[in-house]
């Protein structure tokens, strides 16, 4: 096994390790979320991240509150069937007279 493929591993484990932490750091929860250091000061500046500051200094996160707030605003996905029968809906009810949807 080269460095390199000690290296890639040693990464692999850590990233592990951290998954199991409830509580992160800063720069722990950049590397959870892979969100630049910049990025994330400018969330936490304009609160739009959850976060504490119990000393008021040095940055927090709850890996729950994370997990969350990375989950936020789900996307649907597209169900082309839904779709077709909406368009079919809507065609057949212009048909009948301009009722409306």
């Amino acid at each position: 096994m080269d460095l390199q493929q000690v290296e890639q591993e040693l990464k692999s484990i850590k990233t592990l390790l951290l998954s199991q932490k409830v509580v992160f750091n800063f720069d722990e929860v950049a590397a959870y979320t892979g969100l630049s250091k910049s990025y994330l000061y400018k969330l936490t500046h304009t609160a739009q991240i959850p976060h504490f500051k119990p000393q008021g200094k040095h940055i927090y996160f709850n890996k729950v509150d994370i997990d969350q707030w990375l989950q936020r605003k789900p996307v649907t996905p597209v169900d082309e069937a839904a779709i077709e029968e909406q368009a079919a809906t809507y065609i057949t009810l212009k048909k009948m007279g301009g009722a409306k949807c």
